[in-house]
């Protein structure tokens, strides 16, 4: 069986689990610049501490460690740490040579920690990992300029080879799904998607395809503008194993959302909301146990496939997760009415 009919033969017996965030608990280990830095990078010119994807070289084991504690936690999806790990956004630490380096192995350590994680429960389910690819510190959709509306700082094809650049690394690391996640804007979204297809096209191969939009308020749109209708029709070409939704709200905030990606959607549907809002110091604050009510009551209502964590979230949230939805059913794809 290939990787996308193991895992749509998962989804349709479970609501299955993916992991939390990645940030939340790279903060616990108080990491320093020379953290950061490692050996190899001790003389690199610019300050390189919150390059969370370098850890992935620098300090692997802290990069595995984690990932284990979200197996152990019960995800059956974990995602690499490689959230920015693409030129256009290491540009920022002048680290754009790195960028595919940090993909191959960011997969390789998420690889070793399922290999391990099987090794020690030879009779769990399939486990996969998730190549995360994230969104950019540049827009297609916005000018970052307020006086001239009509610029862009970088271009369709600029993006596209960024994120080409970034799949290549992820899939030769070992990843099983490409998970393209906290969408803003649509129009890189679509161009992380050809990039994809152009990928899968060169190197005549196919992974199954993620997909995650971010609602960023109580408009219901995305930042770039977009309706979750219109963002759902904008990204679906892509044929993908599930679209859903992720980060800047909790469960609570993001449920009128859910429902109705959940009535419109032809494929699988995910949500990995925040732990609740950012207080005043912008920690959150929610629950393990708030935070899988709220995920269960979307269960009970037949609106999820896939489930998770985003910002604030932790191994003891995903845990809770996993718990509430386990004797529930996952959400039935719609029969679709035939165009005549």
């Amino acid at each position: 069986m290939t990787t996308k009919e193991i895992l749509s033969d998962l989804l349709q017996k479970q609501i299955v689990i993916i992991d939390g965030a990645m940030g939340t608990m790279i903060q616990r280990y108080k990491l320093q610049e020379a953290d950061y830095r490692g050996e190899r990078f001790k003389d690199w010119p610019s300050d390189l501490k919150g390059n969370n994807d370098l850890l992935s070289i620098t300090q692997p084991q802290i990069i595995k460690a984690i990932h284990r504690e979200y197996l152990d936690a019960g995800a059956d999806i974990i995602e690499t740490n490689t959230f920015s790990a693409q030129v256009i956004s290491m540009a920022d630490y002048d680290m754009q040579s790195i960028s595919y380096e940090m993909n191959v192995e960011s997969a390789k350590v998420a690889k070793q920690a399922v290999a391990e994680y099987m090794s020690d429960n030879p009779d769990a389910g399939p486990k996969f990992v998730a190549g995360a690819i994230g969104p950019m510190n540049k827009t297609l959709s916005l000018s970052p300029d307020v006086n001239n509306p009509g610029f862009r700082a970088v271009t369709f094809d600029e993006v596209a080879d960024a994120y080409f650049d970034q799949i290549k690394g992820l899939v030769e690391g070992g990843a099983d799904i490409l998970l393209v996640e906290t969408i803003f804007d649509t129009l890189n979204a679509k161009a992380a998607l050809y990039a994809i297809q152009r990928y899968f096209d060169a190197f005549d191969t196919e992974l199954p395809i993620m997909i995650s939009g971010t609602i960023t308020d109580a408009s219901g749109r995305t930042l770039s503008g977009q309706t979750l209708e219109a963002f759902y029709i904008s990204v679906s070409h892509a044929n993908p194993v599930s679209i859903g939704l992720n980060c800047a709200l909790g469960g609570a905030q993001m449920r009128p959302y859910v429902e109705e990606l959940a009535q419109i959607a032809s494929c699988y549907v995910s949500c990995y909301p925040n732990a609740g809002l950012p207080n005043a110091m912008g920690e959150y604050d929610e629950t393990p146990d708030d935070t899988a009510a709220i995920i269960a009551g979307f269960a009970k209502n037949g609106w999820i496939n896939i489930v998770g964590g985003c910002c604030g979230t932790t191994p003891d949230h995903i845990a809770a997760i996993a718990k509430a939805v386990k004797e529930l059913k996952p959400r039935s794809l719609p029969a679709l009415e035939m165009a005549i």
